[in-house]
């Protein structure tokens, strides 16, 4: 059997996910092979290279804590007008993003991971996912989270790539393709009431891209859940901080672990083998099998 871990984009939100992979590393739940977007590509490239244990969920929690906003989104004046302008397609350079990720990376490419890694990223032009299992690993995580209309697209052997959440933000289709049978998904969010609309522009992308994700995964799971035990960990609902907001990271991480713990305590056992189960916050859902079901095929570059 073969564990994937899904992690999913939501800018300062990845955060939570620390306090997911604590809670799952408790249990000794490791995976086989990693896929993430965006946030969660910076988390995975974090965890695939170093050993599955809580200790590493708890130096990517230090990481998270050190974080603010003016390391990952450096105001630049000139910058931002250009791209007010129209001149350039961006308002913030992505030295800080980048400066952050060859700081704590150990491989220099994603082949070289101690866990194999795979990032998504959105071809701008073909508006399709497209999936990096090869190649420098710095680069391959800009590119998945590279903002669209907030960072600089990345150039991948002449193609310009963005923000992976764009196209596919939960990518368990790519989970399967890599041979996963047992899936654990770990979003940032998920629509839900809010007590007020996100404030600022970017908050408000990050919101609007995670509606859009709910809505794929609810699809994803109903269109695939045959095919894999699928496990969506819950992410704090409704969320009170920003995506823009890397202030309370501590808040999130205890939040989001708290949450993961008393989920994966509670968790029905496991169906006999042949009998697929997709877990969810509330309860579970047991797999149909539908005949002819596939997944939508999607890009890989390498």
């Amino acid at each position: 059997m073969a564990t994937a871990f899904v992690l999913s984009g939501g800018a300062s939100l990845g955060s939570i996910q620390v306090g997911m992979l604590e809670a799952l590393y408790e249990r000794g739940i490791q995976p086989d092979l990693i896929v993430g977007t965006s946030a969660g590509a910076l988390n995975g490239a974090f965890i695939a290279e170093r050993p599955q244990t809580v200790q590493t969920a708890l130096e990517l929690a230090e990481v998270w804590r050190g974080l603010k906003r003016r390391q990952v989104f450096p105001v630049n004046p000139l910058t931002g007008a250009l791209g007010f302008l129209g001149a350039r397609s961006h308002l913030v350079p992505d030295s800080g993003l980048r400066r952050l990720i060859r700081r704590h990376a150990v491989a220099e490419r994603l082949e070289e991971t101690y866990v194999p890694l795979h990032v998504i990223a959105t071809d701008v032009l073909r508006g399709e996912d497209v999936r990096l299992s090869e190649g420098p690993l710095v680069d391959a995580v800009m590119a998945s989270a590279a903002i669209p209309g907030v960072l600089p697209a990345v150039d991948w052997d002449g193609r310009a790539l963005i923000d992976g959440g764009v196209a596919n933000n939960a990518p368990i289709s790519h989970a399967l393709e890599l041979g996963a049978d047992e899936i654990y998904v770990l979003p940032t969010g998920s629509p839900c009431e809010l007590h007020e609309p996100p404030r600022g522009a970017l908050a408000m992308l990050v919101y609007a891209t995670g509606l859009l994700v709910g809505r794929r995964l609810e699809h994803e799971i109903a269109t695939l859940g045959d095919r894999a035990d699928i496990t969506v960990l819950p992410p704090p609902c409704p969320l009170s901080v920003q995506p823009t907001d890397f202030d309370h990271a501590d808040l999130l991480i205890a939040q989001a672990r708290a949450d993961a713990r008393k989920f994966l305590d509670r968790r029905e056992r496991r169906p006999h083998a042949g009998v697929p189960i997709v877990r969810v916050a509330g309860g579970a859902v047991r797999g149909r099998q539908r005949r002819g079901s596939r997944c939508r095929p999607s890009s890989s570059a390498r």
